[in-house]
């Protein structure tokens, strides 16, 4: 199904109009910004503030909440450091052919 587009929503809102103006309805024309305003004043129950709700302290819950992901997160490690010891490496030369093997630490 197709989208509507812009232009197809204009057109049904602007068909919808004149039908309901066809029909006898009516639109009342206002003042630029006297529609927002009861008798020249901003409507008073819109613009009551609240005093703001208090709130409970969670500092502590949260605190514990991390404690608990970072210990899951952080294994504890309970291998042993593993002994250095020399590894042996080949040497090669410019053709791939082995030449001499050291040992490295």
């Amino acid at each position: 199904m197709k989208k509507t587009s812009k232009r197809d929503l204009r057109d049904s809102l602007n068909r919808d109009i004149e039908e309901y103006l066809n029909k006898g309805g009516e639109v009342h024309q206002f003042a630029r910004g006297e529609s927002g305003l009861q008798e020249g004043r901003y409507h008073d129950q819109s613009m009551t503030f609240e005093k703001r709700q208090e709130r409970t302290p969670v500092d502590d819950v949260v605190k514990a909440i991390d404690e608990r992901r970072e210990a899951r997160r952080r294994p504890v490690s309970t291998r042993k450091t593993a002994i250095r010891r020399p590894k042996k490496k080949v040497i090669y030369d410019d053709f791939g052919e082995p030449l001499r093997v050291i040992w490295e630490e």
